[in-house]
C-alpha cells in the first residue's frame, strides 16, 4: 500500500492508502475523489483525469506518450508536471507522495 495526499480544486486534501496494481486514476476513483472523472474508463482519450505531480514525482516516472501529450496540449491547465492519472501506474510513485488535481476544462 501507499499513501497519496491529494489536493483537490477546492483547496481541501485527503489522504488516500492505494494498492500498487492500480493506476492513479484508479485508485483516485475508488477512493471518491470525484473531481476526477475518468469519462474514457482509463484509455488515454478524454484528459479528464488530468493530475498535476511533485517535480521530484514527475521527473521518476516513465515518459509520457505522444496521445497523453497531445491530450495534455488540449488543457488549458496544462503545467510542466501534467500528467493523466491513467496514464500512471501507482507502483511508480514512491512510497508517498501528492497530487493535485487539475482544475476543470
Amino acid at each position: 500500500m501507499k499513501t497519496i495526499d491529494v489536493t483537490l480544486r477546492s483547496g481541501g486534501k485527503r489522504e488516500i492508502e492505494v494498492d500498487e496494481n492500480l493506476t492513479l486514476m484508479e485508485a483516485l476513483r475508488d477512493n471518491g475523489v470525484d473531481e476526477v472523472l475518468a469519462l474514457c474508463g482509463g484509455c488515454c482519450s478524454c484528459a479528464t483525469c488530468h493530475v498535476i505531480l511533485p517535480e521530484n514525482v514527475f521527473a521518476a516516472l516513465p515518459a509520457m506518450s505522444d496521445d497523453e501529450d497531445d491530450l495534455l496540449d488540449s488543457s488549458d491547465h496544462r503545467t510542466e508536471t501534467s500528467r493523466l492519472s491513467c496514464q500512471v501506474s501507482v507502483a511508480d510513485l514512491p512510497a508517498t507522495c501528492s497530487v493535485s488535481v487539475a482544475p476543470e476544462d
